[in-house]
């Protein structure tokens, strides 16, 4: 069996790994850097301007801890430098493993020259399957000034040459927030401006609003249900945008577009080989299989959940298809986390998803502020809510705090196996530990 993989992000290089150790012949094929998205200009580098933001913020809160006459400064050309290192390092060790025997990296761009073979540089490669991880792009608004050079994409920003002294970020949902937050912390004035009723429009929307209040403690701005009409600039960017009938104005050093990612849909002539794809992205079924069979896509290019882990569970399910192999994946339960300060992470369905279904429910919440190990770290704001049907099955949890991002996760292996309340309270959690608000959570109901 051979398989060609079209795009080495985490859809395409962990399901390359996968099968290349299950003896399969892969030819994988990157047009840019290994790791896609997420590595390069995404996930990883925003992380790592996030851990420089957390240390600014715990050098300025040093005095709480006893510690005073702190002397320190902030050069924001270390900051991307050490940003740059992490992902070489991080691109360096999956090159390593894709040094496989049974793979084939191809560098260059990929097109069909029919439903079984691929051109890249005028060589061409024929495959029994073909698994498409092209990914996504920037999304951006059709308004006018959205093309100037200080408007910058989620891309753009991670190698600005200085920390602007306003940023106004367009878009409330993960991107922007991140963003938003990291610059606050970096010094910038920042404005939110966001077209929805709530921020992170996908999220339990009382997380949402719990955690709009804690960014605007910070000194966020955040503009809700705001239409961006238009960007001009003189000597700063002038964002116009209306709000309740009235137009309204930003004055900022740079803009961020982060209205969310689009398909990459042009990456590839889908149409000459039949493809059935729409502006969202490719259409797949259940295995991330097209309609033609012998095809699937996976990741961002499917428009179906656009995380990366995501991508990489559903490369397995599309190998474990090819394969005939069987598996226990749930792919509706997955995790989603904001690496803001306070973080925010979610898993399984949310209060009101619950109510459009007609599922009765009970929602058991706690806070970080009774929290012994939050406290003891002066990090108290925050919140865990859990969402359980009325027969005792936990379907949600919503929590913004610190660590949150890591705390979710027990959540979610509870939800994948359609842990009940009861068998969840029965868990011992060590003590003090941030987990425990699960636990304290939990109890707010009895069985």
């Amino acid at each position: 069996m051979k398989i060609i993989i079209i795009g080495a992000g985490p859809g395409g290089y962990e399901t390359a790994l996968l099968a290349a150790r299950r003896g399969v012949e892969v030819v994988l094929v990157e047009s840019g850097h290994v790791g896609g998205t997420c590595l390069n200009e995404g996930c990883i580098p925003t992380k790592s301007f996030c851990r420089n933001a957390q240390i600014l913020d715990e050098l300025r809160a040093a005095s709480a801890f006893g510690v005073t006459d702190l002397s320190y400064g902030f050069d924001f050309s270390a900051v991307r430098a050490r940003k740059d290192a992490v992902v070489e390092q991080l691109r360096g060790g999956v090159e390593g493993l894709l040094n496989h025997k049974n793979i084939t990296l191809v560098r260059g761009k990929a097109s069909f020259k029919d439903a079984h073979t691929i051109i890249v540089d005028d060589e061409e490669y024929s495959a029994d399957y073909i698994i498409i991880a092209t990914g996504s792009v920037s999304a951006s608004l059709p308004i006018p000034g959205a093309d100037l050079p200080d408007v910058l994409t989620s891309r753009e920003i991670l190698d600005i040459e200085e920390v602007p002294k306003r940023l106004c970020v367009i878009g409330g949902g993960v991107i922007g927030l991140e963003f938003a937050s990291i610059f606050r912390s970096f010094g910038s004035e920042v404005t939110v401006l966001e077209y929805c009723r709530d921020i992170l429009p996908h999220f339990d929307s009382d997380l949402a609003k719990r955690l709009k209040q804690s960014l605007g403690k910070r000194g966020i701005d955040m503009v809700t249900q705001a239409q961006v009409l238009s960007i001009t600039k003189d000597a700063s960017c002038l964002v116009t945008y209306s709000r309740k009938g009235k137009e309204e104005t930003v004055v900022a050093d740079k803009v961020l577009m982060a209205v969310g990612r689009r398909a990459n849909v042009s990456s590839l002539n889908l149409a000459d080989i039949g493809l059935e794809f729409t502006p969202k992205g490719i259409s797949v079924n259940d295995v991330m299989q097209t309609n033609l069979p012998h095809i699937y896509a996976v990741g961002d290019i499917n428009g179906k959940m656009m995380l990366a882990h995501a991508a990489t569970f559903q490369g397995v399910v599309a190998l474990d298809h090819i394969m005939g192999v069987s598996n226990g994946i749930d792919l509706s339960v997955m995790p989603a986390a904001v690496f803001t300060s306070p973080e925010a992470a979610s898993v399984g369905m949310t209060e009101d998803e619950c109510k459009e279904k007609g599922l009765a429910v009970k929602c058991l919440k706690s806070f970080f502020r009774a929290n012994g190990k939050a406290v003891a770290m002066g990090e108290t704001d925050g919140f865990c809510k859990l969402v359980v049907e009325l027969s005792g099955r936990i379907l949600g949890c919503h929590i913004y705090g610190p660590h949150a991002s890591d705390i979710v996760q027990e959540a979610c292996a509870m939800i994948s196996r359609g842990a009940s309340l009861e068998e969840f309270q029965n868990i011992i959690h060590a003590h003090p530990t941030l987990t425990e608000v699960l636990q304290s959570a939990s109890a707010m109901m009895e069985i």
